[in-house]
């Protein structure tokens, strides 16, 4: 098998079956990035332009708790997929559950389809995203040296799909540039273009996959055994009985709404990894050494969760900014506040083969804490900058767009420094026993910064806009400054890992 997966040189010299998944995620992100380029708009445009007419702070908020759950649920997937269905399977679910998921919000149902929807692309994305990924790595031998390639010109898809769509799926709900619409937009249009997005994505994996996917992928990795199966089943019975029992208690006093929901989210974003935490410290399995780099992760956790609350505002607050507060042209060249979304995956192809030779070639480089630390400068400089415009020119009028496009660019250093990294970090660290479950940490960060960003949204305006970013801001720059007096202890807690 190593022999053969070598000889496979189809794709750019790398397996036929990277084509398949390259194809697959880059057609989810452009479904995923495209709607997420218009879906605060949708919630809260007047219902004359084509909206839902949410109010602003609880559109935000749903916004920023609908990406802590497609985080949450990563971890649901994972496990999914390598205890019941095998990945291939557990991707194909995920994938249909996506593409149903855009076609509810292209259906003109109000509240009710953005709420089926949000469940449906929630549950998909959290099958789909961890799976496809492991996919990737089982296309090698594990001495094959393209493996590294390989996974960034996966990453390279990714960015790709997502620097797409927030062109293609505005423009599609602005009429293809044909002002079919008169004045309003329509998100429906735009919404099924996400929805074709990702029925070409299932369409390539079923096709390809067939051919030149792993036998391997369609089989769990540790399938569950009757013997585990019944607690399973018990615990997972008694979450719903106590989801139920606290929803019906919210109903009963007339406090069942959005708000409350949003909070009860919160609270299990947040409580999640502090309860698995508790859990690897306690457990006997996890030996001394182990106990000690877990220790070392705990401020790293924090900083990404600090780090993924600025940046993942990019669909929220920035989003807010471009579309009530910049200028949406240059010279006689116009464009959408949503066309902004690019920017992020942009920046990232653009600075990715810079940071790999940085690394490559830099001896005497950081550790992994004091490029955590450098990261969070950067992510609150990037909202440091977004307060000056307000401070310089008042928050009345619309600014130049470059404002966004330079706050854009200093968090995605701050990604560089905080994201491969991350990811590096959290397989080195993790205790033998907990593999999978150290690496649903990282996804878990981002979950409980985006939660935490539900929260605080709600008091973004543009009458507030100068004191939020340099709060925020300044947060992430002193928990940055502060992480950097520890790097050495962190370090030393890390016990070998570098």
């Amino acid at each position: 098998m190593s022999k053969e997966k070598n000889l496979d040189t189809a794709f750019f010299g790398q397996p036929r079956g990277l084509s398949t998944l390259f194809f697959t995620e880059m057609w989810e992100r452009f479904s995923y990035y495209g709607m997420r380029a218009i879906l605060l708009f949708y919630m809260y445009y007047a219902v004359t332009k084509g909206g839902l007419g949410m109010d602003q702070a609880t559109a935000a908020s749903i916004m920023a708790i609908y990406g802590s759950l497609v985080y949450l649920s990563s971890v649901v997937g994972g496990w999914l997929s390598d205890r019941v269905w095998g990945s291939r399977r557990t991707v194909f679910i995920g994938g249909v559950l996506i593409m149903f998921g855009h076609i509810a919000l292209s259906l003109p149902a109000g509240v009710t389809a953005l709420y089926i929807s949000i469940a449906l692309i929630v549950a998909g994305t959290g099958l789909l995203k961890p799976n496809v990924s492991e996919m990737v790595g089982g296309l090698y031998a594990p001495d094959d040296e393209r493996r590294d390639s390989g996974f960034s010109m996966f990453v390279f898809g990714i960015n790709l799909g997502a620097a797409v769509a927030p062109w293609a799926v505005p423009w599609a709900a602005n009429g293809f540039g044909l002002h079919l619409f008169g004045n309003e937009m329509n998100f429906h249009a735009g919404f099924s273009l996400a929805a074709i997005g990702m029925f070409f994505g299932l369409l390539q994996y079923t096709l390809d996959g067939r051919k030149y996917l792993s036998k391997d992928s369609l089989y769990p990795n540790d399938p569950i055994e009757k013997d585990d199966l019944r607690p399973i089943i018990i615990w997972t019975c008694v979450g719903i009985a106590v989801l139920i029992v606290i929803l019906g208690l919210l109903a009963a006093i007339g406090q069942l709404n959005i708000t409350n929901i949003i909070n009860i989210i919160t609270f299990i974003a947040i409580a999640l990894p502090i309860y698995y935490f508790i859990m690897m410290l306690n457990s006997k399995k996890v030996t001394k050494p182990e106990k000690s780099r877990v220790l070392a992760y705990i401020p790293l956790f924090i900083a990404a969760a600090i780090f993924w609350a600025i940046e993942e505002s990019g669909s929220v607050v920035l989003a807010l900014f471009a579309e009530q507060r910049t200028v949406l042209h240059i010279g006689s060249w116009h464009f959408a506040a949503a066309n902004f979304q690019t920017l992020n995956p942009l920046f990232i192809m653009i600075l990715t083969p810079v940071f790999v030779a940085l690394w490559d070639h830099w001896k005497g480089q950081p550790s992994a804490p004091g490029k955590f630390s450098a990261g969070l400068v950067f992510a609150g400089l990037s909202y440091i900058l977004m307060a000056l415009p307000g401070m310089m020119f008042g928050t009345a009028g619309r600014v130049s767009p470059f404002w966004l496009v330079g706050s854009w660019f200093i968090v995605e250093i701050g990604e560089m420094l905080i994201s491969p990294i991350g990811l590096s970090v959290t397989t080195k660290l993790a205790p033998k026993a907990f593999k999978s479950q150290m690496m649903s940490m990282w996804f878990l960060a981002d979950s409980a910064g985006q939660a935490v960003n539900a929260q605080i949204v709600k008091y973004y305006s543009s009458a507030t806009e100068v004191p939020y970013f340099i709060v925020v801001g300044l947060v992430s720059i002193v928990f940055g400054i502060i992480l950097m007096f520890f790097v050495k202890k962190i370090h030393g807690l890390m016990d070998g890992v570098d």
